[in-house]
């Protein structure tokens, strides 16, 4: 476990955890295992950009970060993911509220048991050309 990388100005538990119990999230990033995943593969993809899941529980990992137990239902499995893994889809600030509000129904719905299509801009204009 020598190749663990250490952020020294980093207390992730100095502060609240980034989120709650329950809390819709999205991966940022492919996340692959590194080993530490028991019954797959070192390499194999666990989670994929864009994979929606829920925050299950709520750790920490070498007294230093949070570790948040994300349930991916669509995959059947927890994954210990790092606050800077994933992004809330619950709690988005205000300035981001604005930016996607004439998709906000569409955002609040990803992740929720309905095979919800987000439309390209291209897409969404040519809906609103022929109504």
């Amino acid at each position: 476990m020598g190749d663990i990388n250490r952020e020294p100005d980093t207390i992730e538990l100095a502060e609240p955890p980034r989120f709650a119990f329950g809390e819709r999230v999205i991966c940022r990033s492919t996340v692959r295992n590194d080993g530490t995943f028991a019954g797959k593969d070192v390499g194999y993809v666990l989670v994929k950009k864009g994979d929606v899941g829920y925050v299950r529980s709520i750790g920490t990992f070498l007294q230093q970060y949070f570790i948040y137990s994300v349930e991916w239902v669509e995959r059947g499995y927890q994954v210990g993911m790092r606050a800077k893994e994933l992004c809330t889809l619950d709690d988005l600030p205000p300035e981001v509220l604005e930016k996607f509000a004439d998709r906000l129904e569409i955002l609040n719905q990803i992740g929720k048991g309905d095979n919800v299509v987000v439309k390209s801009a291209e897409e969404m204009a040519g809906d609103a050309a022929e109504a």
